[in-house]
């Protein structure tokens, strides 16, 4: 469990600091590779940890942007809000779906990620960017498809 917790802040944080360097245009292939690694982490995780302690490693991960650097305060935000609302839409769904945990894991990665995806370019550069939503949403879905297949063993 160490290992998943230390992956899903890695993967949340250098996220984070890639579009802080790179730009907006980087949120896609971040949202393939790591946001849907932490979208499935974070159902791997649903079963093990409390509610609390995923807000708290949320928070954390916003927090070790924040310290590796400063100036990128206001995407650290960005991402820890945008990353609990889509943490509470994504718990309500893994927590009422039926079926096995990778059908449970895939089917709120989608609201989860439609939270995510609008929320975060929103948040952190100030205005709604519908082709960063719509690139941000479909490399969540598919790149969280691939990591839940990738950890479905681990579940089952």
């Amino acid at each position: 469990m160490i290992l998943a917790i230390i992956a899903y802040a890695f993967a949340m944080t250098a996220a984070n600091l890639l579009i802080v360097k790179f730009g907006v245009w980087m949120s896609p292939v971040n949202s393939f590779f790591l946001i849907g690694l932490t979208l499935v982490l974070r159902d791997w995780l649903h079963i093990r940890l409390k509610a609390w302690q995923m807000a708290l490693l949320i928070t954390a991960s916003g927090a070790i942007t924040y310290f590796l650097n400063p100036a990128a305060v206001h995407i650290a935000i960005a991402s820890s809000v945008a990353f609990s609302l889509a943490a509470l839409v994504d718990w309500i769904i893994f927590a009422t779906a039926k079926g096995t945990w990778f059908k449970r894991s895939n089917v709120s990665n989608v609201a989860g990620a439609a939270v995510d995806s609008v929320a975060f370019p929103t948040i952190a550069f100030g205005v709604l960017m519908p082709e960063i939503v719509l690139a941000q949403f479909a490399s969540k879905i598919v790149g969280g498809f691939i990591w839940s297949a990738i950890l479905k063993e681990r579940n089952t």
